[in-house]
């Protein structure tokens, strides 16, 4: 496992700063809503993630971090993905570790089987048609320890428990349930968190160097700096459902994307919403600079089967040159890459619907343009659940070539919900399904 291991080489990706004719294409088409069938772009290459046991990942990186991991395998490095700099090498980082949810006497609990596991980002080259890691960053605090994907606050994040949802663990301050990475010019790393929700900066070790939360969120008790930088109206983000996208301007600046709408002013005005945000954060200043309301397709529109809008999510955002991005909308089941531009006159920071008093609130605003929002302007790229060969829950787009997408998939590390996701033994009934890269090719000039 000493390949697990690894460290990193130091490699610096610089953004493009021209479109992809495809791209550049959907965003100068005049008037219209929708870009053209997604019948021409196509799959071209999937590559798949070996078994590795979990607990051999996890200790040849922090030793005794995992005594038993149930049976379980490595998975769950599909919550982003970014160029390593190297032809078919890319960063992958791990959301908070194996968890799932089982109902006793009527109310689900959330379940860590190896509360041990330390978030870790993976650098993993595909190779035909396998994807191998070939190096692993643990996550740490200032001393040293793991952080844990263990939730952090007791009045704010569900209550952890053990795999069969009998017996409380402890809340850890220094928990963090990872999404989003992308690598700084400098070799460090930025990482979006759902918990905070939270921007972490980490050095090229694996180190915490600070964690930037809203303000007013009262973490106590981390062992690295944390710091009130962000707006307080984020404290109403729906639980487990923080920042999930994160993407790097040209100019070194972060974009941060709410994955749903936040719970304003209560959760089911949230689960009816079809309006989340965007924010853009200065790594120079350490302060937000702007906030954008973004606005999700219909969810019918984004996927036919699902009539619920609480299924609506952001899980990546990509920068394709200037202040562009590329945004994904999905459910668990399909997934729409949509273009947007950020410009001044979008944003929405320190106004009223930063206000958590103002009323109705941007959450509850059915046609928020018509209340004089400057929600972002979009237009279809891609249709993902029209492409053959894509999976499901796609959580991270990276950015291969002029018209060449790939996309990673989150497989939940073989968790299911439910009683029956770890048999009489106590290890885990694998659901099977596997981690994958997947190259998308899109129409040259579409």
């Amino acid at each position: 496992m000493s390949s697990h291991a690894a460290g990193p080489r130091r490699v610096h990706r610089s953004v493009a700063t021209g479109l992809p004719l495809a791209l550049a294409a959907v965003l100068v088409a005049a008037g219209t809503a929708t870009a053209a069938p997604s019948g021409d772009a196509r799959v071209i290459r999937t590559a798949t993630l070996g078994e590795i046991p979990l607990g051999s990942f996890s200790n040849a990186l922090l030793p005794g971090s995992v005594a038993d991991d149930h049976g379980i395998k490595l998975g769950g490095i599909g919550s982003d993905i970014y160029p390593a700099g190297r032809k078919g090498e890319y960063w992958t980082v791990t959301d908070r570790g194996p968890n799932g949810q089982i109902k006793v006497d009527g109310k689900k609990r959330r379940t860590f089987p190896v509360p041990g596991f330390d978030p870790a980002i993976v650098r993993i080259r595909v190779s035909g048609d396998t994807i191998k890691v070939i190096g692993a960053i643990p996550l740490t605090t200032s001393s040293g320890k793991a952080v844990t994907g263990l939730p952090n606050q007791k009045s704010r994040d569900e209550a952890p428990y053990t795999y069969d949802a009998q017996t409380p663990l402890s809340y850890d301050p220094n928990g963090l349930d990872t999404e989003g990475i992308v690598r700084a010019g400098d070799g460090s790393f930025w990482l979006v968190d759902e918990y905070g929700p939270s921007l972490v900066h980490v050095s090229a070790r694996g180190k915490v160097l600070a964690r930037y939360v809203p303000k007013g969120l009262g973490l106590t008790g981390a062992d690295y700096p944390v710091v009130e930088a962000l707006p307080s109206i984020l404290l109403h983000r729906k639980t487990n459902r923080g920042f999930e996208g994160l993407a790097q301007l040209p100019g070194g600046d972060l974009v941060m994307a709410l994955q749903s709408p936040l719970s304003l002013p209560d959760a089911d005005a949230g689960d009816a919403s079809r309006t989340t945000r965007l924010l853009r954060f200065s790594p120079r200043e350490k302060a937000v600079t702007a906030e954008y309301a973004y606005r999700f397709d219909p969810v019918d529109v984004v996927d036919p089967s699902e009539d619920d809008t609480s299924e609506l999510k952001i899980s990546s955002v990509v920068a394709v040159g200037g202040d562009r991005l590329l945004v994904e909308e999905r459910t668990d089941k399909t997934a729409r890459l949509q273009l947007v531009s950020l410009t001044r006159t979008s944003d929405i920071l320190g106004g009223p619907w930063d206000d958590d008093t103002t009323a109705p609130s941007l959450e509850q605003l059915d046609d928020p343009a018509a209340r004089g929002v400057p929600v972002l302007p979009k237009r279809l790229v891609v249709d993902l659940g029209k492409v053959a060969g894509v999976p499901g829950k796609i959580e991270g787009i990276a950015r291969v070539d002029h018209d060449t997408l790939a996309l990673v998939n989150d497989n939940d590390f073989g968790m299911t919900d439910g009683t029956g996701a770890f048999d009489a033994r106590g290890r885990l009934v694998d659901s099977g399904i596997k981690t994958t890269v997947t190259y998308v090719r899109l129409p040259e000039g579409r």
